[in-house]
């Protein structure tokens, strides 16, 4: 596009009252001609640049963007049923039958991050169904069943809702095995309560638990307890737990702190005593 520029920095000013035409410059163009000031080129500059900005805004405005696309089915995505009930709300329910198997599993749709709760769930399905249909024939059907327990928390300055899944899993073992899975988040914040974020940092929250837990296990039980203090002050066996009104429930799988025979177990730890140690 050839251009030449005339009346530019040695043109004199014009006469008082008459327009200032600018730095007069022709621009040569498909074989024409056309004579513009730079004055004339910068309102169109400035033209096309709000035109510009203003197609950027109504494409924003017009295009949903990926944060309000439609949320993901994961109960679909697992060959799970969504039902609703009084008493438990919405949950996913996935069930099959076989003469080497069964499987029940309930979990509930509302909670935020439903993508971890989808994934222990494929996960503990699959690796079941991977057990269940390998083996030899047997008499009696293996079975897994996971059922769920909503807890809620809403002591300020922030609220958590829990979830807490209680895994039973019989693949002919001596003793049916029970477990549990945990989900916390916070409602505040809008992220998943941890272990680690559970506490004040620095805290040594398991000096005020362990003792308590012991005590408890052993008021359970109905006779003395014996819990080795590397398994007691270990944060490993502390991982799943549901934080309530009343206080933090921690959730033993298993043979985690007593012998397999002693079952899943579970302590109420008070806020009376863990309250100072909370984050």
């Amino acid at each position: 596009m050839p251009s030449s520029l005339r009346n530019c920095p040695t043109t004199p000013p014009p006469p008082r009252g008459a327009p200032d035409p600018g730095c007069v410059g022709r621009i040569t163009q498909d074989g024409g001609a056309h004579d513009y000031s730079l004055r004339s080129l910068d309102v169109l500059t400035t033209r096309k640049s709000v035109s510009a900005l203003l197609a950027a805004v109504v494409f924003s405005l017009g295009v949903p963007s990926v944060a309000e696309a439609a949320p993901k089915n994961y109960c679909a995505e697992l060959k799970g049923a969504e039902v609703t009930a009084a008493s438990t709300g919405k949950q996913c329910q996935i069930q099959a039958t076989d003469p080497g198997y069964t499987v029940n599993i309930s979990f509930p749709t509302s909670y935020p991050d439903m993508k971890a709760i989808a994934d222990f769930v494929g996960k503990t399905r699959d690796d079941f169904l991977n057990v269940a249909k390998s083996s030899t024939p047997r008499d009696n059907p293996y079975s897994l069943d996971i059922t769920p327990t909503t807890y809620n928390s809403l002591v300020p300055p922030r609220g958590q809702v829990s979830i807490v899944l209680r895994v039973y899993q019989n693949t002919g073992g001596a003793h049916p095995r029970t477990s549990f899975k945990s989900f916390v988040w916070d409602q505040t914040y809008r992220k998943p309560v941890t272990y680690e974020t559970l506490w004040q940092p620095k805290s040594d929250p398991l000096a005020v638990v362990f003792p308590v837990v012991q005590a408890d296990l052993q008021k359970q039980a109905g006779q003395p307890v014996v819990i080795a203090s590397e398994a007691g002050l270990d944060p490993a066996n502390y991982q799943n737990f549901a934080i309530t009104n009343e206080g933090v429930i921690f959730f033993f799988s298993q043979g985690t702190l007593l012998p397999e025979a002693a079952g899943a177990t579970q302590v109420l730890i008070p806020r009376s005593v863990i309250d100072p140690l909370l984050a």
